[in-house]
């Protein structure tokens, strides 16, 4: 039988497929690239213990974002869900390992993520009832409540020596028995992905639309008949099962989750500091936050017994003229390129750095004697610093780190005021050429 166009439906008669995102496949082949060959250029054991770190991080500070950067809810207690999903996870694994529980590892995770969604549902109710500041005091009010009841159930919580297991345990999946730290890593890997994926996804998603216009407006969310409570309820229950699934990952990483440590309040401060620094406006930014996360508190920290204060200042300076956090940096400078603009600005970018990282370096050389002197004055007045004997009580030593940070900040005031010139004279231009093609 022949088919006339008259008889082909209107849907059918203009419906179009969508055209491949050339551009997004090959950022995630790219994601994905990194997450299987970054134990191979990095090899050594505390490289991989970094790694393995970043991977389940990364979900944490993922799962963190979808409330900040996409709800707009501040929480000083998400770490409530994921300790909790780690104590869930590593007694599900000493169930298995004693043979009561069939539970293979490969699944831990997801009992771990389960265990952060029952608890989101159980406490995100009340939780969520509120918005804003009132929000933010609730959480850190159940974070603080639990951290408590970790010192008060011992039987569940494991007192202050926390919980300990054996990952190894059962049949090998495949072959592989999870013992050795590179099989643990591909495993963090392969959640890493499939969860950052599935979260990339949610902010497709209807709720995930209307979750950005609760953040925005949420009067006008309320007018148009959706509850606002009941989608930031719904964005928590999300939220707590990623959460949950860092947590288990965590566990099987360690062997090991310590009571009140694992749910302070101080724990869901390092999720929100991080997320804010790496960008919590942008989806990738909570990824560079848990780089940065795993690199202060693993290398930073042996570098300096100061790494704190450094860390407070470096947020405080993020805070005043980033807000946006390093993702937004990126992605300005990225918006120079498209328009050929970032060339001219190489020059610029090398003597702010530069002339910045003088004043740093006299300033840490400063707070590296007053540390030594408060802390270490009996070890004599003598300090290491990059190679360089400072001698703490020495007005030399003081002087010279003084002239330093004076000299670098003086150069850098100078070329802060022609880059801002130069800055201005830029975005004129690209403001000129986007009038002109939408003239055209």
């Amino acid at each position: 039988m022949k088919t006339t166009t008259s008889s082909i439906s209107p849907a059918t008669q203009y419906h179009r497929f969508k055209p491949w995102n050339v551009g997004r496949l090959v950022i995630w082949s790219l994601f994905a690239v990194m997450l299987i060959v970054a134990p191979m250029l990095f090899r050594s054991g505390l490289a991989l213990t970094m790694l393995s770190q970043i991977g389940y991080l990364i979900i944490i500070c993922l799962s963190y974002n979808m409330l900040l950067g996409q709800g707009g809810m501040l929480s000083f207690g998400h770490a409530v869900y994921t300790g909790l999903g780690s104590f869930l996870a590593i007694h599900a694994m000493n169930l298995a390992g004693e043979g009561a529980l069939p539970v293979p590892l490969v699944l831990i995770p997801l009992v771990g993520g389960l265990a952060g969604m029952f608890f989101a549902i159980l406490l995100g109710f009340v939780t969520t009832k509120k918005s804003g500041t009132t929000f933010a005091m609730i959480t850190l009010g159940i974070g603080e409540l639990v951290a408590s009841m970790a010192l008060m159930f011992p039987e569940f919580f494991g007192g202050e020596g926390g919980i300990t297991t054996d990952r190894v345990y059962g049949k090998p999946f495949f072959g592989i028995t999870f013992g050795p730290a590179i099989e643990v890593y591909y495993l963090i890997a392969v959640y890493c992905f499939v969860c950052t994926a599935a979260m990339f996804a949610f902010t497709g998603t209807p709720l995930g639309r209307i979750l950005n216009a609760v953040r925005d407006n949420p009067e006008r969310v309320e007018f148009i008949g959706y509850n606002t409570q009941r989608v930031r309820y719904f964005a928590f229950i999300i939220a707590g099962f990623f959460a949950g699934i860092g947590g288990g990952l965590a566990a099987i990483n360690f062997e090991i989750v310590t009571g009140a440590d694992s749910v302070n309040v101080l724990r869901s401060g390092g999720y929100l500091l991080f997320t804010f620094l790496g960008g919590a406006t942008f989806f990738f930014g909570p990824i560079i936050g848990a780089v940065l996360l795993v690199f202060a508190s693993v290398l930073l920290s042996e570098l300096s017994k100061a790494w704190l204060l450094y860390l407070g200042l470096v947020f405080l300076f993020m805070v005043m003229y980033a807000p946006g956090g390093i993702a937004s940096l990126i992605m300005m400078n990225l918006r120079l390129a498209k328009f050929g603009k970032l060339r001219g600005l190489w020059p610029s970018y090398l003597a702010l750095g530069g002339t910045a990282l003088v004043a740093v370096l006299g300033a840490a050389a400063m707070v590296e004697m007053t540390y030594h002197l408060q802390l270490n004055a009996a070890l004599g007045p003598d300090l290491n610093f990059l190679g360089a004997t400072l001698q703490a009580n020495s007005v030399g030593s003081w002087f010279g780190a003084g002239f330093v940070l004076l000299t670098g900040l003086g150069l850098f005031e100078l070329c802060r005021r022609q880059f801002v010139q130069q800055w201005g004279a830029i975005q004129e231009e690209i403001e000129h050429e986007i009038k002109r093609g939408e003239a055209l």
